[in-house]
């Protein structure tokens, strides 16, 4: 798991690929700057879009169970610490 506090610094330096598997809605009502997009249901069929050259983040609304689950299927891939929620604060 990634702290917020690690991620921002290397964020903003393109030092890693923040992947958000959310639904549409839930992307569009509110995402990290710089994430790709990548339903979790269309996750499988589309691992060839995720970089292997940086450490790959992937996040949901609370940073709990689906973000693991979407790391998991993803080798080296790593999850961040409550999510959007917590990187805007909420």
């Amino acid at each position: 798991m990634m702290t917020q506090a690690d991620l921002k610094p290397l964020l903003k330096h393109g030092k890693v690929f923040m992947l958000d598997f959310r639904s549409k809605n839930e992307f569009e009502d509110g995402h990290i700057p710089w994430a790709k997009h990548i339903p979790l249901n269309e996750l499988a069929g589309r691992l060839h879009e995720i970089p292997t050259d940086k450490p790959v983040i992937t996040v949901c609304g609370k940073g709990g169970g689906r973000s693991a689950e979407a790391a998991a299927m993803i080798p080296g891939a790593d999850w961040l610490e409550g999510g959007t929620d917590a990187y805007f604060g909420q």
